[in-house]
């Protein structure tokens, strides 16, 4: 049974990070999953694709209900798991290669956020991996309509939300670069020129980093004074790389063989419209 269930690992982990936000609850679905595929009479399954799809899916709303409930307590702004992309395979379905760039970006999996579990189950399973009404609703155990209007409902607020002007790979990398090297340096008024009027930043820190920002920042002068701010705290050996996380450039600090903290950016008519900084130690294992 393992050797048929194998094919399909990284493309259930595909389903459970997008569901989730989180790799480390991503990782124990799809083990779940073939736990009780392990139980399961052969005879009773007609597609394995699709049984296997329909246990993990179920699961990651249940797991998903759990976590909502769980980030009421969570100190601070809640920011998904970050996870290198350029060598990350587990992250692409084998056969179709679902993977897209903003179907695992960091601002998409925040966007979800505001889905319901079902809802954003519908969404994921319809959008980003292709199947039908039909095959959703005996997955999730609905109706085809109330699969329809799900994602109905679900695509016009997450259209409203999304940027309208993605920009380039090069812009974004150029952006990111001006904003490390003003931050480097401490220049004020060449950091502020990067930032879009009405800039937010978010850090999350999880309650075990004392610098982090308990509440989201806004303004063009309060980020800019943040984000210089917080270079004091970096690590005396610390260095800086550019890699790629959730399909997009990122900085992340290290010290040594430890991550302090990764950083995200959406860019918006060729200015910093957001930062997302993660520094929880616990969800930089995959970084």
């Amino acid at each position: 049974m393992e050797d048929a269930f194998e094919p399909y690992r990284s493309y259930l982990f595909a389903i459970a990070y997008r569901m989730l936000g989180s790799a480390m609850d991503a990782e124990d679905m799809v083990q779940e999953t073939y736990i009780r595929y392990q139980g399961a009479k052969p005879e009773i399954i007609h597609s394995l694709k699709a049984y296997l799809t329909t246990i993990l899916t179920r699961l990651c709303i249940d797991q998903l209900e759990l976590a909502r409930r769980k980030r009421e307590l969570y100190v601070g702004p809640w920011l998904p798991e970050p996870i290198l992309t350029a060598t990350t395979p587990d992250v692409v379905d084998p056969e179709k290669h679902v993977e897209t760039e903003e179907s695992i970006s960091l601002a998409f999996l925040v966007l979800l956020e505001q889905l319901q579990p079902f809802e954003r189950a519908v969404f994921l399973l319809r959008e980003v991996f292709e199947y039908e009404f039909a095959e959703i609703a005996s997955m999730l155990g609905k109706s085809e309509a109330a699969c329809r209007r799900s994602f109905s409902r679900s695509k016009v607020h997450l259209r409203e939300h999304r940027p309208r002007f993605p920009a380039s790979h090069e812009t974004h990398r150029q952006l990111l670069n001006g904003y490390f090297q003003a931050v480097q340096t401490g220049e004020m008024d060449p950091l502020k020129n990067l930032l879009s009027e009405n800039v937010i930043l978010w850090a999350d820190g999880g309650g075990k980093i004392k610098q982090a920002a308990l509440r989201p920042i806004q303004g063009r002068e309060a980020v800019a004074r943040f984000s210089l701010g917080t270079r004091r705290f970096w690590p005396e050996n610390a260095r800086v790389e550019l890699e790629e996380v959730n399909g997009k450039a990122a900085l992340i600090v290290r010290a040594g063989d430890q991550v302090f903290s990764v950083l995200t950016i959406d860019v918006e008519e060729g200015k910093i419209l957001a930062l997302r900084i993660i520094a929880n130690p616990e969800k930089l294992a995959r970084v």
